[in-house]
């Protein structure tokens, strides 16, 4: 499993699984070693020389599998978000508007949990993408988007949340989930299974609540 790849705590994570298996070997130990340095110390502050060397290659290997620097962190992101993409895009497994937001959110969780490495580089290192390649890392993230918007509104026509703002909660809900990146260890109390099942229940509790809320100026 990826979990073994690295000795510190906080870069142990199942993140090597993601590469695509038509990267070779050597390929995809670039991919690890890329994606636990721009954890550890940003994109514009790892030299390709850190990332040859995690990866016990010579310093030219990186331009043997890879255009640049930016190409692996490209491929790192890329494949972080298809994989998200492909999590929350599975079919709804019942027709409660609830249920499936609960499950919709678990499993968006239980990934930024079990890869919380390349999520945190998939979060905060786009800045170091090209134009080009940004432009279709958000892409990804829109349709991301896009499947929790129509959870929410899907739960708001069939009157099963409240008269909810969809954009305030969909962007409140993903906040959330993805900020546990920054934190998250697999040797911690939780499993990713686990805090997904809380976060999911924190986030009904954003669209239910909006209809017991008493308004403004009544008294409670």
């Amino acid at each position: 499993m990826g979990a073994q790849h690295s000795a510190v705590p906080e870069l142990v994570d199942e993140s090597p699984d993601l590469w695509d298996e038509g990267f070779g070997d050597a390929a995809r130990r670039l991919l690890t070693a890329g994606v636990r340095c721009f954890a550890t110390n940003g994109f514009h502050a790892t030299k390709t020389r850190d990332i040859t060397s995690a990866a016990g290659l010579s310093s030219a290997a990186l331009y043997v599998h890879f255009a640049s620097k930016e190409h692996v962190l490209f491929e790192i992101v890329r494949a972080a978000h298809k994989s998200v993409l492909a999590v929350v895009s599975e079919p709804p497994a019942t027709g409660d508007p609830a249920a499936h937001l609960k499950s919709l959110v678990a499993r968006f969780v239980a990934w930024h949990a079990r890869y919380h490495v390349a999520g945190r580089v998939g979060q905060y290192e786009l800045s170091g993408l090209t134009p080009d390649h940004y432009a279709t890392i958000i892409a990804l993230r829109q349709q991301t988007t896009a499947v929790f918007h129509e959870a929410i509104r899907r739960g708001t026509r069939e009157r099963a949340f409240g008269p909810v703002d969809d954009h305030r909660v969909v962007r409140a809900i993903l906040s959330l989930c993805v900020d546990l990146v920054r934190w998250y260890r697999l040797d911690g109390p939780d499993s990713p299974e686990e805090v997904g099942h809380f976060y999911a229940e924190l986030a009904l509790g954003m669209v239910t609540a909006a209809g017991t809320v008493t308004p403004s100026g009544d008294g409670v």
